[in-house]
């Protein structure tokens, strides 16, 4: 899109359309706004427009983007020459004839500002005529006249016309031209010479009409031959109708891909990158009419070749990373049939440097997924699973904890929705203290199977032995709704609540309660209950204001916030 936008511009420009080329590199800027040919272009069809402040911005972002590049300076020495900045023109013309010696137009160009520099003054008088030229209704004058219209497909008069803009000065040396005296004439609503109709029909060479026109002193023809003419509207034009060309294709390939004839398709791709290999696009396009048509090889080729150009043509890393995406997408693919999802999960993980785009993210979660899954069903085996367990088992009794962990995990390994495994390793870890470890299995067991009594018993235990004597009761307290007449979880119960009740009462020990109020203070819940203001307030009243104290306890959220820091040892009631 941003092609075809700067194709409209360019010919816009062309036509002298100044204003609808502003529009167009706009809007392609909004859509590539890192690559410096739309700043160049647009400070060009600013300094047409008389808009220097414009154009030296657009030069300044131009050589900010792509320092290396020689026009982008020339296009800042016109815009500094517009706005009389000759000093900020020298110096752009030095730079960009340090990158490139030869460039007639940098030499050209400081030619100019030195001139200027020297004689600030000398516009006035020396180019009478030069003022028409700045006028905003100059472009709708030559196109309305018959016979200035065909000069305007000429690219040397379009020079010649542009060079009198830049600096008035040089309309001198091109008044031998007798096209430039028919411009004069309609400018100046004066009859001067016309061209004939040979000249109006076709490019004349400069030297040819020189010698049809008045002859000029000799010393500035001779000037004007040694100073090779600049081939950039030229170059520009050819490199728009090949875009053109290539886009039609495009165009063409993806008609053909809505209606599924992909070899037609592919076709048209492949002439499109013939005509234009600056454009990413047909390649990556071509890729994925053999990604739909099962040809995952021949897309995986295509990738690589657009990922290998775009970076030679320091394309933007959005394209290399949509190339990539689509390369990762044909080696999911292949790896259905040959099981390896790496190099695709490679593929994933190189787009998502370039760029991190949600869609290539997806795919890559979604291929080590299907990794994973895929390692999981080829490992998985009920039978060996209960080998194993039965061996946990057996070193359990042994007291050898260690080796039983080894073989319940291996159990899960070969069948990880067991939970009696989860059970069994979670009072394994309780045994060596690995209380948070023993913690995560006896929850897992829980969501495996809720009904598990043992599940419950064995994650109360834990959060009774990492003295959370609160928590511990909830666990105890949930299994018994699914087993009410489980003795060990009704003793679980009990220990709890003798936990509990001696806090209440204060029998705790110096060291006791020190241990549980440091134990406390590192529990979210705890530390959220004495920050809330409401709470502060209360416990400020058991202390200053006991009548108010006995109001809040009606209050059941109060009340078992008041009981969950007695339990913790921060609030202890005599």
């Amino acid at each position: 899109m941003a092609e075809e936008a700067k194709a409209k511009g360019n010919s816009a420009f062309s036509a002298g359309k100044f204003n609808e080329a502003v529009q167009f590199f706009s809007e392609a800027i909004e859509l590539a706004p890192l690559n410096h040919v739309l700043y160049s272009n647009r400070s060009a069809a600013y300094a047409s427009l008389h808009d220097y402040e414009s154009a030296l911005k657009d030069a300044e972002k131009t050589v900010e983007i792509m320092p290396d590049w020689s026009k982008g300076y020339s296009r800042l020495g016109a815009a500094h020459l517009g706005l009389s900045h000759y000093e900020g023109a020298i110096a752009a013309y030095k730079k960009g004839l340090a990158l490139d010696p030869n460039n007639e137009a940098l030499k050209s160009g400081l030619s100019d500002a030195q001139t200027a520099l020297r004689n600030p003054n000398s516009s006035s008088s020396s180019a009478p005529f030069g003022n028409i030229f700045q006028g905003p209704g100059l472009w709708a004058k030559l196109t309305s006249d018959p016979t200035t219209r065909g000069y305007l497909q000429q690219p040397d008069f379009l020079r010649m016309l542009q060079d009198v803009q830049r600096n008035p000065n040089n309309i001198n040396k091109h008044l031998s031209d007798p096209r430039m005296m028919q411009v004069l004439g309609v400018l100046l609503n004066a009859k001067l010479r016309t061209a004939t109709p040979e000249e109006m029909e076709r490019e004349v060479p400069m030297d040819e009409v020189k010698e049809k026109a008045s002859s000029p002193p000799k010393e500035e023809v001779k000037r004007e031959r040694e100073e090779p003419e600049p081939m950039e509207i030229v170059e520009e034009r050819e490199k728009k109708l090949r875009k053109d060309e290539a886009q039609k294709e495009k165009e063409a390939g993806n008609a053909a891909y809505k209606k599924k004839d992909f070899e037609t398709a592919i076709k048209h791709y492949t002439k499109a990158m013939e005509i234009d290999d600056e454009d990413i696009s047909y390649l990556t396009n071509k890729a994925a009419v053999y990604l739909e048509m099962g040809k995952y090889e021949e897309c995986i080729k295509d990738c690589d070749k657009a990922v290998e150009r775009a970076r030679e043509l320091r394309s933007d890393y959005k394209i290399i990373a949509r190339a990539l995406t689509r390369k990762g997408s044909a080696l999911v693919k292949l790896a259905k049939c040959s099981k390896d999802y790496e190099p695709a999960i490679e593929a994933f993980q190189k787009a998502l440097t370039e760029h991190r785009n949600p869609d290539t993210l997806k795919k890559l979660n979604e291929a080590e997924k299907a990794k994973k899954d895929l390692e999981q069903q080829e490992y998985y085996d009920p039978n060996i699973a209960d080998e194993e367990r039965e061996k946990g088992n057996e070193l359990f009794k042994e007291q050898k904890y260690p080796e039983a962990v080894k073989h319940y995990t291996e159990a899960l390994r070969r069948n990880p929705c067991d939970p009696k495994v989860y059970s069994n390793r979670a009072a394994c870890y309780t045994k060596l203290g690995a209380l948070p470890e023993g913690l995560k299995d006896a929850e897992k067991c829980i969501e495996l199977d809720p009904s598990f009594p043992k599940g419950y018993s064995r994650k109360g235990a834990i959060q009774f032995f990492m003295k959370e004597y609160d928590k511990a009761l909830e666990t105890y307290q949930e299994g018994l709704k699914h087993d009410p007449n489980n003795q060990e979880l009704m003793e679980g119960v009990q220990r709890c609540v003798e936990q509990i009740n001696k806090a209440s009462r204060g029998e705790l020990s110096p060291e006791e309660l020190k241990e549980r109020q440091a134990k406390a203070m590192q529990d979210p819940e705890i530390q959220n209950i004495l920050s809330d203001p409401v709470m502060r307030q209360v416990l400020i009243d058991f202390q200053e204001n006991p009548k108010a104290a006995q109001e809040h306890l009606k209050n059941p959220q109060v009340m078992h916030k008041i009981q969950k820091l007695v339990t913790a040892g921060i609030v202890q009631i005599r």
